[in-house]
């Protein structure tokens, strides 16, 4: 009897109301983007010296420097004309690899991982491009599906958002290849980047020694997006489970106290693995929960203010082709 349900063929699920984008960048901009600039402020220093306000260095006068740098409490204590170095105030690229795979329609909370992660992306590309900083998109799924050149504007940010949307609820039956989408970026992205992977990381193995590639080169964060019951089985009885990205269909019985266990502690043991792998290469990681506000998230996404990349820009040198 379960094999003949199995190939019953499961509809697609209802789709989400969709929000309006202006209304949804506006709702944006007051509970999320202004909370963000007052508790951010500054912007990213480099190791390239130029105009700037954070002291480098104080050195001696060389004929063709710029008399307007000079330093006078360090002249008038040495003797000698003293000149301030600062450190150059740089953009960065940032690229966003973003997770449109079918499991990201899951969603229990108080919107799908979908949804929650289209916000993330909005605000994300919002508070980059205030900086100047350029924002570069890649789709994928079971394979890479979609490259976005990085640009600044809010013409491009909507261009971004409506891709999002655009994107089908079902691709082809497969799994998530993370390890495909990082290959791809690492070929595309010539340049010292941030490189921001949204996703739930509910993928294919083999994508650990991809990513430790691109922490070679850039500044690489995880935004891992998760639902809580993912993490644990309500007690419901017996519920039928599909797997979304390959179609594979089970009954469970959630009123069996071991099987919510043993659930709960392979779920575990999946997001430790996951950290140790990130932890391993120097990849930050971030969680956003479906139940949770997009704030803290993004605080603690955006805090360091991307030093790390922007002291690799400010070396950057092109790799040949």
């Amino acid at each position: 009897m379960l094999a003949k349900w199995r190939k019953r063929p499961t509809p697609d699920p209802a789709p989400e109301p969709l929000e309006p984008v202006d209304q949804m960048l506006r709702r944006l901009d007051w509970t999320v983007l202004r909370p963000i600039a007052l508790r951010l402020g500054g912007d990213r220093p480099s190791k390239a010296r130029g105009t700037g306000l954070d002291l480098a260095a104080i050195r001696e006068y060389q004929p063709g420097d710029d008399v307007r740098l000079l330093d006078w409490g360090a002249t008038a204590r040495t003797g000698k004309p003293h000149v301030r170095q600062s450190y150059a105030e740089r953009a960065v690229d940032a690229w966003l690899l973003i997770d449109v795979s079918p499991s990201f329609e899951w969603g229990t909370a108080r919107r799908t991982k979908r949804k929650h992660a289209q916000e993330l992306v909005a605000g994300i590309a919002q508070v980059l491009g205030r900086h100047n900083s350029r924002v570069g998109a890649l789709l994928f799924a079971e394979r890479p599906l979609d490259v976005l050149p990085p640009a600044t504007g809010r013409h491009h940010l909507l261009r971004l958002l409506a891709r999002l949307r655009e994107v089908p609820r079902r691709s082809e039956h497969g799994r998530t290849d993370l390890g495909a989408a990082l290959s791809l970026a690492r070929n595309v992205i010539r340049r010292p980047s941030v490189i921001v992977i949204v996703s739930d990381l509910l993928v294919e193995d083999g994508w650990a020694s991809a990513i430790g590639k691109l922490t070679a080169q850039h500044e690489v964060v995880v935004v891992r997006v998760t639902d809580p019951r993912e993490m644990a089985l309500p007690d419901v009885g017996m519920v039928a489970l599909e797997d979304p990205e390959t179609g594979e269909q089970v009954w469970v019985d959630t009123a069996d106290r071991r099987l919510r266990e043993r659930f709960a502690e392979a779920a575990r043991n999946q997001a430790e693995r996951i950290d140790r792998l990130l932890a391993a290469h120097g990849v930050r990681r971030v969680v956003a929960s479906t139940d949770a506000d997009l704030l803290p998230p993004l605080l603690e996404l955006l805090d360091r203010r991307w030093v790390v990349a922007a002291r690799r820009q400010a070396s950057y040198q092109p790799r040949p082709a």
